[in-house]
């Protein structure tokens, strides 16, 4: 496939922008003050460098300035709380007391994040005094602030540890937790949409919708099939055309291959699937959803099943706008989708195919929906004569995710009832996939495939998981501590 410039680029945009509500304070000591003047004008500069790289990330930032004793600490608290925050980054200017912390760590319930960001690279020793070791002492009291915070009770803060200037490492960490907090700000925040039912005998797709709630802050909208086919009826012939033209416009439709299943994408099916995809924008936009999982077989021959089953194209659009879809009911892979995207990685629905073991790889896909905009190459639609375990027929996409890192994040339930993060690591590598419709990536794995497989599916996980790209299983464990949800990382040594 194709690997142009062109592909890593989104082709299609956005259903809303990406935010968070992120709190960014000071901290220091009012004893400095009268002792070096100018020195709290320069700690404050410094806070509004942080302010401006957190806002250049689409972030919402509320700048509460300098906390320097435990009376401040203890006034900052409730409006923290008040500006219904999704993170807090306490900038550690120079050194401070931890009662200018305590109050905050022990009662504010949304990550906190230290940020220790030194002016210069290294002090001037010959020409070092104590106001410059002072603007530049912003590690100094992080071990007070995480020790504290564990007699808290707490976990320790996690530590952006630096210089403020040219430090691309800095950087990145800053820009990663600004994602984490657009994760947290739209989990807690989604309605998704909910109709049908599991696959039966699908026990791992069971979910209990309140513990979804108590976990992650969503809303599970109950919704009906009827509701979908009813709005499909309001569809005008112009709207199917120029959903038409934009499904043409993103997808090749190739000769069939191999498998007798496909055929060319024939024209009906082409506008079954806009008219369906559609339907499912105004279905989607009545409910006021951020996702959507479902399951539904409607009768043979009815229009409901024409309908449910040809939502595969539809799926995908609005998997890559940012709206995650999941197909067999699967409401954990459908959160777990929104989280990815918000991270900026994608989120295909995926499981596992078959596994080669001359190369060693294992094919990572599914019958869709999937994420177009992390595609390696322009994504694939063939006619099905009809789809595999399911009722129906009609177009379904096929293609391969980017070369390169891969992550993937299964939502597993413990015995307990409490829900599991199991992620992975991986690498998706070109090569020929099979031509039958489904997507597939041929994912990689450390140490090698057999030993991988075998410990992720010890960790249990669900059978279907989020794909997305880059190497970011630190950042879903740094996800996964915010939400106070068990996380695995499967080791990739031997």
């Amino acid at each position: 496939m194709s690997d142009s410039s062109a592909n890593r680029t989104a082709r299609i945009p956005r259903r809303k922008p990406r935010t968070a509500r992120i709190g960014v304070f000071a901290v220091g000591y009012h004893v400095y003050w009268g002792q070096f003047p100018g020195l709290l004008d320069e700690l404050l500069a410094k806070l509004a460098v942080l302010e401006r790289r957190v806002a250049a990330t689409g972030a919402t930032v509320t700048n509460f300035g300098m906390v320097d004793k435990a009376q401040d600490a203890y006034a900052l608290l409730p409006k923290l709380k008040a500006a219904d925050l999704d993170l807090v980054f306490c900038d550690m200017v120079t050194y401070a007391t931890s009662a200018t912390f305590g109050a905050i760590i022990r009662s504010l319930d949304v990550p906190i994040v230290l940020v220790a960001l030194q002016p210069l690279a290294a002090m001037d020793y010959a020409r070092a005094t104590t106001y410059m070791q002072l603007a530049n002492d912003d590690f100094c009291s992080v071990p007070e602030f995480t020790g504290v915070a564990i007699r808290m009770g707490k976990r320790p803060p996690e530590v952006i540890l630096g210089t403020l200037h040219d430090d691309p490492v800095a950087e990145a960490e800053l820009v990663e937790w600004c994602e984490i907090a657009m994760a947290l700000h739209d989990v807690k925040r989604a309605r998704i949409g909910h109709f049908g039912h599991p696959i039966e005998h699908m026990l791992d797709m069971q979910t209990d919708q309140t513990a979804l709630t108590a976990a992650f802050g969503c809303h599970v909208v109950q919704t009906e099939a009827d509701d979908l086919l009813r709005v499909s009826r309001d569809v005008t012939p112009a709207e199917i055309e120029a959903k038409c033209a934009e499904i043409s416009a993103l997808f090749d439709t190739p000769d069939p291959k191999a498998d007798p299943l496909t055929r060319k994408l024939t024209d009906a099916d082409l506008q079954t699937a806009a008219r369906a995809a559609v339907a499912l924008d105004r279905f989607v936009a009545h409910h006021e959803l951020d996702g959507l999982a479902y399951y539904y077989e409607g009768a043979p021959d009815s229009p409901l099943r024409e309908l449910v089953t040809n939502l595969i194209v539809g799926n995908s659009l609005l998997t890559a706008a940012g709206f995650p879809m999941c197909g067999e009911s699967d409401l954990k892979t459908c959160l777990a989708m929104l989280l990815m995207d918000r991270l900026g990685i994608g989120g295909s629905f995926a499981e596992f195919h078959p596994i080669d073991f001359r190369e060693g790889f294992v094919l990572v896909g599914h019958d869709g929906p999937h994420h177009i905009n992390i595609a390696e190459g322009k994504p694939v639609l063939r006619s099905l004569v009809k789809y595999h375990g399911k009722p129906g027929k009609g177009a379904s996409v096929e293609f391969q995710i980017k070369e390169g890192p891969i992550t993937m994040l299964s939502i597993g339930v413990t015995a307990a009832g409490k829900f599991k993060f199991i992620v992975a690591e991986g690498e998706s590598v070109r090569g020929p996939i099979p031509a039958t419709g489904n997507t597939n990536t041929r994912g990689f794995f450390q140490p090698d495939v057999r030993t991988f497989l075998k410990r992720w599916v010890a960790e249990g996980p669900t059978h279907h998981f989020a794909l997305g790209i880059g190497h970011r299983a630190q950042t879903l464990r740094r996800l996964g501590e915010a939400l106070g949800i068990e996380t695995v990382i499967i080791p990739s040594e031997k």
